[in-house]
């Protein structure tokens, strides 16, 4: 299955949501991609759109290497094999996690226009487009879950196999339209996937009722 674009892939997402009926107060999304997912999924299920803050911990000498991630409103989690694997000094991936919570809060500032939104009792759904290793959704249900929400259901397009089992694990629900074995990398399954700006995230959160 190959989406056309992330607006595509929420489309079809949220049609997959209402026809099955999925009862949600709040459709969060992860920026900044996951955003314009979760706008269409918002669109279609009639319920407002916000976002949940994360950031990937990446390696200190391979910062595209994920290690770990970060969700407000202070949850850290790190991946113990993969650092194992590479091994780091202490010092040096602390050092990565302050640059990445500095990074985190200036989204916070600029995204939650004054403040988070109330997740206390509530049901919600979280939105990215799509879960490669599945750390970084696994961040933002347990921020989703601090923060009081009574329901956290994870959404996304497409998904590997090995994030669906760590999430399941946490999350309420997961749904994904695909699930594959020998997932590569979000982009992939997409024809257009340019990267998202934070205009375009301030955008659509300021259309969202």
């Amino acid at each position: 299955m190959t989406f056309a674009s992330r607006k595509d892939a929420g489309n079809r997402l949220g049609c997959l949501l209402r026809d099955e009926g999925l009862q949600v107060d709040l459709v969060l999304g992860l920026p900044r991609g996951g955003v314009v997912v979760a706008a269409e999924v918002a669109r279609v299920l009639e319920k407002p759109l916000d976002v949940l803050v994360v950031r990937k911990i990446g390696h200190p000498w391979y910062r595209e290497f994920a290690v770990g991630a970060l969700a407000e409103p202070d949850v850290v989690i790190l991946d113990e094999d993969s650092l194992s694997r590479n091994p780091v000094g202490r010092a040096q991936l602390d050092g990565v996690i302050a640059e990445e919570t500095g990074r985190l809060q200036q989204y916070q500032a600029q995204f939650h226009r004054g403040s988070r939104p109330d997740l206390a009792g509530k049901s919600i759904v979280l939105v990215d487009d799509g879960l490669a290793t599945g750390a970084t959704m696994e961040a933002a249900v347990q921020g989703a879950k601090k923060q009081g929400a009574r329901s956290v259901i994870v959404a996304v397009p497409v998904a590997s196999a090995h994030a669906m089992k760590r999430l399941i694990a946490i999350a309420n629900d997961v749904r994904a339209l695909q699930v594959d074995e020998d997932f590569q990398a979000v982009g992939q399954y997409y024809t257009e996937f340019s990267q998202t700006s934070d205009e375009e995230v301030l955008a659509l959160l300021q259309s969202s009722p």
